[in-house]
């Protein structure tokens, strides 16, 4: 549901340097980089990764300014022989370089202060393009640029990530404002517990009655869920507002917040302490992936009394008392051991609530009757005691991540009141 864009603006973006196209670095800029120019309205639709060569730069700026009224140029701005990137955007444009003698000082007095010899390759630095626009770098020695060109701008600055951020957030957003239109509005909604296809199909439906004036959505599928985005500019509020209210009513059961640093995890926190309950884990294919995820919230230690990881079926005996002719009759991948567990690790820690999971993590150990990916999540309080079954992935460390993750969830929907299990996974008593 990603259509058009709210300024008309399009963005390319060129990262230069060949540690990007050989693996050794991962290029994040690219990514945040078109976070920000989304929220700022302007659609980025290229990113191009070259090499320190100047031709390859040199075609990618034809590609770029072929259709694009921003260039995010980054990389090659560094002071030794492979930066090349000054030097090829004078040359593109038939300009020299030219020495700017405000970011000269201010180079040299960062030496100075460190108490590193100031060299000539340091002094190459200052050295930007005659036609070039400064835009100062707060967090580093070389300074970024902008050209204007033919109704199109190009903003160049360092591929140090902490140096860009700077850069960008510091002297290009305000400029680039001033040429986009007005900012973009983003709303998140956090999902748990279905997948992408039944949400958009079974549960909310056809929208494109509620994307008019510029409103946008996306579903945004990751390990811990799905991230709903609304996205609308200055004259799509009513009806984004329309839309978001759509889904809170049709996928109510199935949000477990909003905005960007909502978390399934912090849903469960913030549901125990509103309850003064306490929560205890008792795990054994996950390792501990639960007690890890909850007590990644701030103020976990008030809901959360601790967790036993039981990994050896010895550890299961002893530590939660799971009988072993249990682990003889059924196995430890079975309905009545995840049953004994999660009671048992809330009656051990003193706990309101227990959680438990126990499962065929992969990629071996699997049989016909209990193959790779079964998971058994238990769930106990004095209220109610059940287990789910679950079949997941092949793949291990994924088992273990859903695994605590709709364990996770299940205890959400319980504290919520919420009577549906997950999708595809069967409670049984």
């Amino acid at each position: 549901y990603e259509k058009g864009v709210f300024s008309g603006m399009r963005a390319s973006q060129i990262s230069v340097g060949n540690e990007l196209l050989i693996g050794e670095t991962v290029n994040t800029n690219a990514a945040w980089i078109g976070s920000r120019l989304t929220d700022l309205g302007i659609s980025c639709h290229r990113v191009l990764t070259v090499g320190d060569d100047p031709t390859d730069i040199r075609a990618a700026l034809d590609l770029a300014f072929s259709d694009s009224q921003l260039v995010v140029l980054t990389g090659g701005l560094g002071p030794t022989h492979d930066d090349v990137t000054k030097a090829t955007a004078a040359a593109y444009f038939d300009v020299g370089l030219v020495r700017h003698e405000p970011s000269y000082q201010r180079i040299r007095r960062l030496f100075q202060a460190r108490g590193i010899p100031f060299s000539a390759s340091n002094e190459t630095q200052a050295d930007l393009p005659a036609n070039a626009e400064v835009l100062p770098n707060s967090q580093g020695t070389a300074p970024g640029f902008l050209i204007r060109h033919k109704g199109s701008v190009l903003a160049v600055m360092p591929g140090v990530p902490r140096e860009m951020m700077a850069i960008f957030s510091e002297e290009l957003t305000p400029r680039v404002l001033s040429l986009s239109g007005g900012p973009l509005i983003r709303h998140h909604i956090q999902v748990a517990g279905i997948g992408e296809s039944t949400l958009s199909d079974l549960v909310i439906g056809d929208v494109a009655r509620f994307l008019t004036d510029g409103v946008q959505m996306a579903y945004l599928p990751h390990t811990h869920g799905i991230t709903l985005r609304v996205s609308h500019g200055p004259d799509g509020a009513t009806a984004a507002a329309h839309l978001l209210t759509h889904i809170r009513i049709v996928a109510h059961d199935h949000i477990v917040g909003e905005g960007v640093d909502a978390s399934l995890e912090r849903s469960v926190v913030e549901a125990l302490r509103s309850r003064a309950l306490h929560l205890a884990t008792a795990e054994s294919c996950t390792g501990g992936w639960i007690s890890n995820l909850v007590t990644n919230v701030p103020g976990s230690s008030a809901v959360f009394k601790g967790g036993i990881v039981a990994y050896d079926n010895a550890i299961k005996t002893v530590l939660l008392d799971v009988p072993d002719a249990m682990l003889a009759e059924h196995g430890a991948v079975s309905k009545p051991v995840a049953l004994h567990m999660a009671r048992m690790a809330a009656i051990r820690l003193g706990a309101d609530i227990g959680i438990s999971t126990t499962g065929i993590a992969g990629p071996d150990g699997g049989t016909p009757d209990k193959p790779v990916g079964m998971v058994w999540i238990g769930y106990w309080s004095e209220d109610c005691h059940f287990a789910v079954k679950a079949r997941f992935f092949r793949d291990r460390k994924l088992n273990k991540e859903r695994s605590a993750i709709t364990a996770l969830d299940i205890l959400r929907r319980q504290l919520a009141d919420i009577r549906s299990m997950p999708f595809d996974l069967n409670p049984e008593s």
